[in-house]
């Protein structure tokens, strides 16, 4: 008894509750499972939302770089009339740009603009494949932001914060309702088109375990490193292997309670599980040609990767992903933006206006959204420096961008907001980046204000202590 009593004397509270058959670890689990409601059978398992879903999943297609709403969706006659004019100082009074004066010279729109389908809307010449399927979209043309630089507006987007460190949408989504599949991850990122300012930021996990992180697949040969086995190791003894450190780490999560160890064990069995599922996923050789031809994707064609990754992003929603996200870079024209989005639209409208066509052929369109827009818009001055190499281009503007929307509960064939003569400043329905993320999160079961984590004392949400969902787009 005395032995007995002098041996709990020396314990540990750890080695305790290790030794009682609790486990220090299993306590902490259970308490972040009921804490942050996670299902037990493990964090992808699908969960309750707050309200009736109008989408179960979600395409992002993000413009990194800024594309100029002037040359694409709002047409400024005005600007026309001003063309080479000095923009009036009053309409720029207290402004800050990041490479020109504020009383820079008002630069015309470079396309010509026409109205297309029943509804009537109207954009430029540029978007030939989105004028086709422009009754099954809602344009925003009334979106704007506080932030004029590239890497915190494209985080700001992403996460809700312009500082690095918070979730991105993708995992809120993956943390709030879970996966629909235990074989791909849940968010998964695809990215074309060049480098990206706000780069891993926007996929990050944040203050969320990071199991909710989003997966960024590669853009040729295997989609993950190493996901093919080396020559020699089969099956078998990769399923031993997994299983010895499978053991391990549970044995470790029994002492130490670090939930990222149960991160890291989910890890190693989602990527068992992909060696499966993505080869199959990547093959295109089941698509048929039609389909490959209306997408104008050529696998391992780097020419073609933006095509290429939406045909990819339809197919990781068919397999129950939730969230993809599909960047593409280099639409950041501070010179010559009118050779910019000739180019840019040469590349990603034809895959663009597919995606909705396919997804509607499919019966997919209708629980899928789809988002289309980049991080902020661009100035109606010019942009032009002899010291940079820089002509006929246009500067970052917060103030008013325009963007689109289908599919997942969505008001098809509509057009909402209006900016000034001078495509200056929002005039109606203004809508704000939380707002777009509030309305996303509305239209897939969630409620932004409810959908919160705790971390170091408060509860965060996605939209911070802002937003409201976009009542008139909602279908």
């Amino acid at each position: 008894m005395h032995s007995g009593l002098h041996s709990l004397q020396h314990q540990t509270r750890r080695q305790l509750f290790r030794d009682c058959g609790v486990g220090l670890g299993k306590i902490a689990l259970a308490s972040l499972c009921a804490r942050q409601g996670l299902a037990a059978d493990g964090p992808f398992t699908p969960k309750p939302s707050h309200h009736a879903a109008r989408a179960k999943r979600v395409i992002y297609l993000f413009m990194a770089g800024a594309p100029s709403q002037l040359e694409l969706f709002d047409n400024k006659p005005k600007l026309r009339e001003l063309d080479g004019k000095p923009i009036p100082p009053s309409v720029i009074a207290g402004q800050r740009y990041a490479f020109i004066q504020p009383d820079a010279a008002v630069l015309a729109p470079r396309f010509p603009f026409a109205r297309h389908g029943e509804s009537g809307a109207e954009i430029s010449d540029r978007l030939p494949h989105l004028a086709k399927v422009v009754d099954d979209i809602a344009i925003v043309k009334s979106v704007h932001t506080e932030q004029f630089n590239h890497a915190p507006a494209q985080i700001f987007f992403n996460t809700g914060s312009p500082i690095p460190g918070r979730p991105a949408i993708g995992s809120w989504l993956s943390y709030g309702i879970g996966s629909d599949t235990d074989s791909l991850p849940s968010f998964v990122v695809l990215k074309s088109g060049g480098a990206l300012s706000g780069g891993a930021a926007m996929w990050s996990a944040g203050f969320l375990p990071t199991t909710h992180a989003g997966v960024n697949f590669r853009e040729s040969g295997d989609p993950i490193l190493h996901l093919s086995n080396p020559p020699g190791y089969d099956d078998r003894a990769q399923r031993d292997s997994l299983d010895l450190i499978r053991r391990l780490n549970e044995r470790r999560l029994g002492i130490a309670g670090d939930p990222e160890i149960r991160t890291r064990i989910d890890a190693y069995e989602m990527a068992y599980r992909m060696q499966s599922a993505a080869p199959e996923l990547m093959d295109f050789s089941s698509e048929h040609p039609r389909t490959l031809e209306l997408y104008g994707a050529k696998p391992g064609d780097g020419k073609a990767a933006f095509a290429n990754n939406c045909l990819l992003a339809r197919r990781l929603i068919e397999r129950g992903v939730r969230f993809v996200q599909v960047y593409d870079g280099g639409w950041d024209h501070h010179s010559q933006v009118e050779n910019g989005v000739i180019g840019k639209t040469r590349d990603t409208d034809q895959a663009s206006a597919a995606l909705i066509q396919d997804l509607k052929e499919r019966g997919l369109l209708d629980d899928t959204l789809v988002i289309w827009g980049g991080e902020f818009g661009r100035t109606p001055m010019v942009e032009a420096s002899a010291a940079l190499g820089r002509s006929q281009g246009r500067d970052h503007h917060p103030q008013a961008f325009t963007m689109w929307l289908a599919g997942g509960g969505i008001k098809p064939g509509i057009t909402i907001g209006a900016t000034d003569e001078l495509g200056f400043n929002v005039v109606e329905d203004s809508v704000h980046v939380h707002d777009i993320q509030a309305t996303l999160l509305h239209l897939l079961g969630l409620d932004h204000e409810r959908l919160t984590y705790r971390f170091q004392g408060r509860d965060y949400r996605l939209t911070d202590v802002f937003g409201k969902v976009i009542d008139k787009i909602v279908a």
